[in-house]
C-alpha cells in the first residue's frame, strides 16, 4: 500500500496531482522538489506537498513511489539517474506526453526482479498555461490516464503491487485508465492532441501577424476566435520535447490537413464544401 509518494517537478500537473491525491483520501507524505524553489514553495503553500526536498535522490529513495512531472528530456534524464539508485521495492511513473521514448528507456532501466519498476503514464489533462499556482486539484477528473506498459516486463512483486495500487489512486483521482501500445499512444495523441496544439500555434501567429494590430479586434473576434487560438497562449517550453520527440507522428499530420485544407479552398464554390461539413458535423456527433 503506497504511503509515501515523491513528486519531481511542480509545475501544472506536478502539484495537481498532490491536491488530487489529497481530495481522493490519501492520507500519506507527498514529497516535492523542482529545479526552482518558488514553484515547489508554491505547492507547498497549497497543500500539494507536506514537505520540500532538498535531495532528489534522497527523497526518491525514502519514497515507494515517484511521481516524474517534467518535460520529457528530463523525464528520459531522471530515469538514468533514478535506476542506479533505486530498488524493487521503488516505482517509477511519469506523466509524458510522448511515450515511446520514455517506454522504451524503461525497459532498458527499470522492470526487472532486481530493479525498480517504471509504470509509463500520460493524463489527458492540463490547461494551456502552466505553473504550480494553477495546480487543481479536479484536473483529473473525467480525464483518461494511459498507460504504455509492456506485458512483457518482469517486475519484482513489490513495485508490480505499487503499480496496482498507483492505477486504483489514479481511478480515485477521477480519471478512467487505458492501456494502450507506445507506438499507437504517439500516433493516436499526434492526431488530437498535438495536432491541434500546432494548428492553435500557426493560427494565433498568423492572426498576429496580419490583424493583431487592428484596434477593432476584440469587438469583432467572438467565440470562434477565442476557442480557436485559447491553445495558441500554450508556451513554447511545455512543446518543445513533444515536437521533438513525437516529430513524424505530427508531420503526418500536418501533411493531412494541409492537404485538407488544400482541398478546401478549391471546393468554396462546389457541392464537396457540403460534403465536408457534413462529414465534420457527423465526427462531433459521434
Amino acid at each position: 500500500m503506497i504511503d509515501r509518494i515523491a513528486i519531481l517537478g511542480t509545475g501544472l500537473l506536478g502539484p495537481s496531482a498532490g491536491l488530487a491525491l489529497r481530495a481522493a483520501g490519501f492520507g500519506g507524505t507527498i514529497t516535492g522538489w523542482n529545479r526552482g524553489m518558488e514553484g515547489a514553495r508554491t505547492a507547498l503553500s497549497m497543500g500539494a506537498l507536506d514537505v520540500i526536498a532538498t535531495d532528489p535522490l534522497q527523497a526518491a529513495r525514502e519514497s515507494q513511489v515517484v511521481l516524474l512531472a517534467v518535460p520529457i528530456y528530463a523525464t528520459l534524464d531522471w530515469m538514468e539517474q533514478l535506476a542506479p539508485v533505486l530498488g524493487p521495492e521503488h516505482l517509477v511513473t511519469d506523466v509524458g506526453s510522448t511515450k515511446a521514448q520514455i517506454t522504451a528507456a524503461a525497459g532498458r532501466f527499470f522492470n526487472n526482479p532486481e530493479r525498480a519498476g517504471f509504470l509509463p503514464g500520460h493524463p489527458m489533462a492540463g490547461k494551456e498555461r502552466g505553473g504550480a499556482a494553477l495546480g487543481d486539484a479536479n484536473l483529473f477528473r473525467g480525464a483518461v490516464w494511459l498507460f504504455t506498459d509492456d506485458p512483457a516486463w518482469q517486475r519484482s512483486a513489490e513495485s508490480a503491487a505499487l503499480a496496482a495500487d498507483w492505477r486504483k489512486w489514479v481511478a480515485a483521482m477521477g480519471s478512467k485508465t487505458l492501456d494502450l501500445d507506445s507506438a499507437r499512444h504517439d500516433e493516436l495523441v499526434g492526431w488530437v492532441s498535438h495536432l491541434p496544439q500546432f494548428v492553435a500555434t500557426a493560427l494565433s501567429a498568423l492572426l498576429e501577424e496580419e490583424v493583431g494590430d487592428a484596434p477593432e479586434l476584440k469587438d469583432v473576434g467572438g467565440r470562434a476566435l477565442r476557442e480557436m487560438t485559447r491553445l495558441g497562449a500554450s508556451p513554447y517550453s511545455m512543446w518543445r520535447d513533444i515536437a521533438y520527440t513525437n516529430t513524424e507522428a505530427v508531420e503526418r499530420t500536418l501533411l493531412a490537413l494541409e492537404q485538407r485544407l488544400a482541398h478546401v479552398r478549391e471546393n468554396l464554390k462546389t457541392p464537396e464544401l457540403r460534403d465536408e461539413f457534413e462529414q465534420a458535423n457527423r465526427f462531433r456527433r459521434e
